[in-house]
């Protein structure tokens, strides 16, 4: 099997940002009998020691080292159920599936039940021909087993899949305050910002051992002084930009801070940052073109309404976003189709998972343009994606423009799009997104709301975009 464009990397991080996402660079390693252990309780100690057997005796090593790594001090108990980042039965999953099967047949589960990623494939909403479903089977050929291996281990049900677990309608949704040991990007991100619970941005692997132990590592974002400010970014634009070419702006300039962004809340209220997804999508751009967890924005996230500046650190750095900032950075970003002036043959809206208010928002601007031109079809296979919550919900919702988009040929898949992108045969596919996440990880190609409406009704590039 030839390797993709990404170099045969597959899954939801294909770049591997060289970021430690726990808003500090991990300290220098030292040799191992020099580190400084962190301190356990006593039942810890006694699983440490293998009391409770081999299984759980190497979970806790393992989650151990890892903490030390980074300097923690303690263990601390997790709340809120566990989210999983792995979601794609492909070869290079192998290990971790072992984990998976020593952890199920030593009869561990979860602290609580458990939501995952969204799978990689949806023959039933997202069209495939026999080409494409053989290559793609092929390559994630290990999907029944992941997916046996989760429900034996503690996930909530086969249809938890999802990167947007908190919406409401998946109802994995922590409180403030709780800590957790999640590790998708956009999902740690939201619920570190938005919600004001403490998770790391933890690796895959190590958030399934932290949620059989139901403990993780006290370091980084679980503290309180790893949640101060970094960066202040003042955004002096004269409108609401897209929010994924300002979320691409922050996360370049800050990487690993953590942002306390002013001058955002004359455009955004908390209220419609919940409910319309624009937090979403500007925590999942940032994450995905820097390696920030956690964004405070002033007037309107938990903390920042709360200490407001006083949670900037000392020695913080600025950075000002002004109109010329964003059409610099818009600009800057490259086109990696093989036919750079090709005309794509997708769009793929929904990266991370689009919230059922989103969904009816593009069902809404898809329908008015095509009516506008008086047509009966989009001019270009277009799909929603989002959790199968979300889909049945905005089917209950707004029946008629689900209706209407069937008729259409919109599709709403549960699936994956960026795990779609870099898989082989797909790779090579021209698609047109407005998610920041999966143009930075895959050959997608970023076009504003506008030309995406545009090429959805028409299936062509407007007159001078390309």
């Amino acid at each position: 099997m030839r390797r993709n464009q990404l170099g045969g990397q597959i899954g939801t991080d294909p770049i591997f940002t060289p970021t430690s996402h726990t808003g500090r660079p991990p300290p220098p390693m030292t040799a191992p009998f020099g580190r400084p252990r962190l301190t356990l309780s006593t039942e810890e100690q006694a699983l440490f020691d293998g009391q409770r057997g081999p299984t759980l005796q190497k979970t806790i090593r393992a989650v151990v080292d890892y903490g030390e790594i980074f300097g923690a001090s303690r263990l601390i108990p997790l709340r809120g159920a566990p989210h999983h980042a792995v979601s794609w039965g492909s070869r290079g999953i192998e290990p971790l599936l072992r984990l998976y099967r020593d952890l199920a047949d030593a009869g561990l589960r979860t602290y609580a039940p458990f939501t995952s990623n969204p799978k990689p494939m949806d023959p039933v909403h997202l069209p495939m021909d026999p080409d494409q479903l053989t290559a793609l089977e092929g390559v994630f050929g290990f999907m029944e087993e992941l997916e046996r291996l989760n429900l034996e281990l503690g996930m909530r049900s086969p249809r938890d899949w999802s990167c947007a677990c908190y919406e409401p309608e998946m109802g994995n949704t922590p409180e403030f305050g709780d800590y957790l040991a999640w590790s998708e990007s956009s999902a740690v991100s939201y619920v570190n910002s938005v919600i004001g619970a403490r998770s790391n941005r933890n690796p895959i692997g190590i958030d399934m051992l932290c949620s059989i132990l139901g403990k993780a590592p006290y370091f980084g974002l679980m503290t309180d002084r790893g949640r101060q400010a970094t960066w202040l970014i003042d955004v002096r634009t004269s409108r609401l930009h897209q929010v994924q070419v300002l979320g691409s702006a922050i996360g370049l300039r800050v990487m690993e801070g953590i942002p306390l962004i002013v001058g955002l809340d004359r455009f955004l209220s908390r209220t419609a940052a919940i409910s319309n997804g624009y937090f979403k999508d500007l925590g999942a751009a940032i994450a995905g073109n820097g390696g920030a967890s956690l964004i405070h924005i002033e007037g309107v996230t938990p903390e920042a309404i709360r200490w407001g500046r006083d949670l900037l650190r000392d020695g913080f750095e600025t950075y000002v976003v002004d109109d010329d900032e964003i059409e610099r950075v818009h600009a800057g970003y490259p086109n990696l189709w093989r036919n750079r002036h090709g005309t794509p043959k997708r769009v793929y809206l929904g990266c991370p998972h689009l919230t059922v208010e989103q969904m009816r928002e593009w069902a809404r601007r898809i329908i008015d343009a095509v009516d506008a031109v008086g047509g009966s079809k989009i001019g270009i296979p277009t799909s929603l994606f989002g959790s199968p919550y979300v889909r049945s919900a905005f089917k209950a919702r707004h029946p008629e423009l689900a209706d209407r988009l069937k008729e259409l040929g919109v599709t709403i898949p549960s699936s994956c799009p960026m795990m779609w992108c870099s898989t082989p045969l797909e790779d090579a596919e021209l698609v047109a997104t407005n998610s920041n996440k999966t143009r930075v990880f895959t050959t997608a190609r970023f076009f504003n709301d506008d030309v995406l409406t545009d090429l959805i009704v028409t299936g062509e590039l407007s007159k001078g975009v390309g």
